[in-house]
């Protein structure tokens, strides 16, 4: 009932265009070297339509990490994202989004690797349909993870309810 809706992710809230579907290869982090595909779904990762310069928007779900705040950003670059569903700094428990192809907000990029440099004792947290940014083109790119695993973001019945 609490899972992220992706539709939300723009404004206003729509299915977009499944532009493209891919999958993500496993990490390993001791030899920083890329091994196999996740073969636990067909895509793990999903190419959404959208027009560049589109705001994009946190999916809003039913969870509260403090203050109204749905997610706490775990990562962000100036063309990726990654959103945490709680107030851990790992994606072990719970939901984590990430979206990538997508001009990260410069103030909350700034305060993020501020806050990431002082030690990561705190993170920025925004709320459930609040833009942090810009499509860069044609497709963002996302993916989510629940404790963990990659799943795929086409579902339905997870990130697409009443569509």
């Amino acid at each position: 009932a609490n899972a992220p809706q992706l539709a939300t992710l723009f404004t206003p809230q729509r299915v977009p265009s499944f532009s493209n579907a891919y999958q993500i290869y496993r990490w390993d982090w001791s030899c920083g070297c890329r091994l196999e595909l996740m073969s636990g779904w067909p895509t793990t990762l999903l190419g959404m339509g959208t027009t560049t310069g589109e705001p994009i928007a946190v999916p809003d779900s039913g969870y509260d990490i403090g203050g109204g705040n749905d997610v706490m950003v775990l990562y962000a670059a100036d063309n990726r994202i990654t959103l945490k569903y709680t107030r851990e700094d790992n994606v072990v428990g719970g939901y984590t989004i990430h979206i990538e192809d997508v001009c990260v907000d410069p103030a909350l990029l700034a305060l993020y690797n501020a806050l990431n440099a002082a030690g990561r004792s705190e993170l920025p947290a925004l709320k459930g349909g609040q833009p942090f940014g810009r499509a860069l083109g044609s497709e963002i790119k996302v993916s989510v993870r629940d404790t963990g695993n990659f799943l795929d973001p086409r579902s339905r019945k997870d990130w697409w309810q009443d569509y």
